[in-house]
């Protein structure tokens, strides 16, 4: 009887099976909170995930499509949520992100810069103001220091293929079949429009949108891939002409701020070196850090 005991009971373990990969690696969506932490948060920890052994091509390539499952479920729940966004809030915020970043001295000091143009149908942060701002702070008196240049971006095709080119005035920009406004290759008398790719001067500063974001840096796109796939190209770029790297700032509503850890990432994720949102600036990077304290 003690040997059927012991044998039963070596089968019932045997029986238990391990938490999947996916609920170690991503964990249970939890609720979006509520407005994010006031001017000059401390950075957050880091966020470590797991190591795990990958023993077959088959368990990554289930593991990364775990992970995309997780992406399309949380960038379901932020698009509703955004869609539920009271109107009179939203332009609440919009405002004062924008004054946030216009007041702020990175801002000012920036003489190059990388920024999307905002679409009211995707319900992003709008960015209007920020482009009044940098188009019309064109060099005076000759003295180009005092100029900023602004590049915006322009999907090339399906594949997360994106550039981004100058413009001068929003009257460069035309509506593509999205209805959304990119510049067009070309100018008028059919010049082509500087690519940042082939600028002789780095970026000082990339305003970046984006679903969700976190105190760590990490930061869910919609799904195309367009702006991880640009931003890994131009850091390598700068890296072999050994610019300083860009500053990476996301503008986020309230809402769309996750708590450490729900936001999965990929090897081919970038991560932003700071967050604008309506209660002010969360720095996360150690560049971003020593920018905002430097006043810089």
């Amino acid at each position: 009887m003690c040997t059927h005991a012991l044998t039963t009971r070596v089968k019932a373990a045997l029986m238990v099976q391990p938490a999947s990969l996916a609920a170690i690696l991503i964990g249970t969506p939890t609720p979006l909170l509520h407005p994010p932490l006031p001017v000059r948060l401390q950075p957050p920890a880091a966020v470590h995930l797991p190591t795990v052994s990958m023993s077959t091509d088959q368990d990554e390539t289930t593991n990364l499509n775990e992970m995309f499952h997780q992406k399309r479920i949380l960038r379901s729940k932020v698009r509703k949520a955004l869609k539920s966004m009271d109107l009179s809030l939203r332009s609440q915020e919009d405002n004062a992100i924008q004054s946030n970043v216009l007041e702020a001295s990175w801002f000012k000091s920036s003489q190059r810069l990388c920024a999307y143009i905002s679409c009211s149908a995707l319900r992003e942060v709008d960015t209007s103001k920020l482009l009044s701002e940098i188009l019309q702070n064109l060099a005076k008196d000759g003295c180009a220091q005092t100029a900023k240049k602004l590049y915006v971006p322009r999907v090339e095709d399906k594949n997360s293929h994106m550039r981004m080119l100058n413009i001068s005035s929003m009257d460069d920009l035309i509506a593509n079949s999205m209805n959304i406004l990119e510049p067009a290759p070309a100018d008028g008398v059919g010049n082509l429009r500087e690519d940042v790719m082939q600028a002789n001067d780095p970026v000082d500063l990339f305003i970046l949108p984006g679903l969700a974001f976190d105190r760590s840096g990490r930061r869910l796109g919609r799904g195309g891939g367009y702006y991880d796939t640009f931003l890994r190209k131009y850091q390598e770029l700068a890296r072999e002409r050994n610019w300083k790297q860009p500053l990476l700032v996301a503008l986020s509503y309230s809402l769309q701020i996750m708590d450490d850890g729900i936001i999965p990432v990929t090897l081919q994720d970038v991560l932003v070196d700071a967050l604008v949102t309506p209660s002010g600036f969360i720095p996360i990077s150690k560049s971003a850090l020593e920018r905002f304290d430097n006043g810089l």
